[in-house]
């Protein structure tokens, strides 16, 4: 009577695993889904620029959703990040392969789409390095 009460538990358990498992691929596979849509309007975007398409109504379509899509794309890969690295459980054993090549993408959507005018042309210390280097920016 034990052992199957045991068998039942860990039979639940796994099954319960399997499933949060087929959940987590699926939101990975989700999010690699948007970063595609979101390349496809980039380049598309970039093809009409180079045509002389830029400010084509179809170009402005395009735009509208490829910062829609980055939007959406950093917002699940901040969900990810809080899941993945809760200081209540540790699912650091989750990361895989495509989980590392998304952070690893994230981590460069982060440094390009940062303002970095906001950091260095307001900051006063960055003026004052400037000006000892020889480059005024007054």
């Amino acid at each position: 009577m034990y052992f199957k009460k045991v068998n039942q538990f860990f039979f639940g358990w796994f099954i319960f695993s399997l499933y949060c498992m087929i959940k987590f691929d699926s939101y990975i596979s989700i999010i690699i889904f948007v970063k595609f849509l979101f390349i496809i309007m980039a380049i598309s975007h970039l093809y009409l620029k180079a045509t002389g398409q830029k400010d084509s109504d179809l170009d402005k379509r395009i735009v509208y959703w490829k910062e829609r899509f980055e939007f959406i794309f950093v917002f699940l890969m901040a969900i990810l990040l809080v899941y993945l690295f809760d200081i209540r459980r540790d699912r650091t054993g989750l990361i895989g392969p495509h989980t590392k090549l998304l952070l690893y993408l994230f981590g460069f959507v982060l440094l390009i789409t940062a303002k970095w005018a906001l950091f260095f042309k307001e900051a006063e210390w960055f003026k004052k390095i400037q000006a000892i280097i020889g480059d005024t920016a007054e």
